[in-house]
C-alpha cells in the first residue's frame, strides 16, 4: 500500500469513524481499553451471537492511530465468526511484529504496515485489538 492512500484511509477513518457510539444494550459485552502514556482510552462494545460477530461499536477519546485502527478493526470484523476473528488479529500481530502475515486478509488494515518504524505508535495501533481479544477469550472460555 502506498504512503499517500495509508495516510488517506488513516485520516478518512480518524475523522468519520464508523460505528462510533455508545450502547446500553445488555447484549452487548463492555471492554475498556486504554493506553497510559497518552490520551487513548476506549469503550468497545461487542454484540456476538451463536459464535459470530453480530455488531461492534465504541466511544471515547483517542489519537488518530487508535481512532482509525478501531474503526478499520471494526469494519473487517463484523460478521466474522470467533475463529475468523482471532485469524485476523493474528496477522494484524504478525504484521506489526514484522512477522510474516495475510495481506489479503488485513484489507484496509495493511495501513499500518509500516507502524512499526515507530514504535511508540504500535501500541496506539494494537490497542483496540487488546479489547477485541479479550472479550473473544472470554467469550471462548465460558
Amino acid at each position: 500500500m502506498d504512503e499517500e492512500l495509508r495516510r488517506e484511509l488513516i485520516m478518512v477513518h480518524y475523522k468519520e469513524p464508523e460505528h462510533k457510539y455508545r450502547t446500553d444494550d445488555p447484549n452487548y459485552q463492555k471492554v475498556n481499553t486504554r493506553n497510559a502514556s497518552c490520551i487513548d482510552n476506549l469503550d468497545i462494545y461487542v454484540k456476538i451471537k451463536d459464535h459470530k460477530i453480530e455488531d461492534i461499536c465504541f466511544d471515547g477519546e483517542a489519537c488518530a492511530i487508535s481512532t482509525s485502527s478501531t474503526s478499520i478493526m471494526i469494519h473487517n470484523l463484523i460478521g466474522k465468526t470467533i475463529e475468523e476473528a482471532k485469524n485476523f488479529i493474528e496477522n494484524f500481530e504478525n504484521m506489526l511484529e514484522e512477522k510474516e502475515y495475510d495481506e489479503e486478509i488485513l484489507k484496509e488494515a495493511n495501513a499500518y504496515n509500516e507502524i512499526y518504524k515507530q514504535g511508540n505508535r504500535k501500541h496506539c495501533a494494537y490497542l483496540p485489538y487488546e479489547g477485541i481479544k479479550k472479550v473473544l477469550n472470554e467469550i471462548e472460555e465460558s
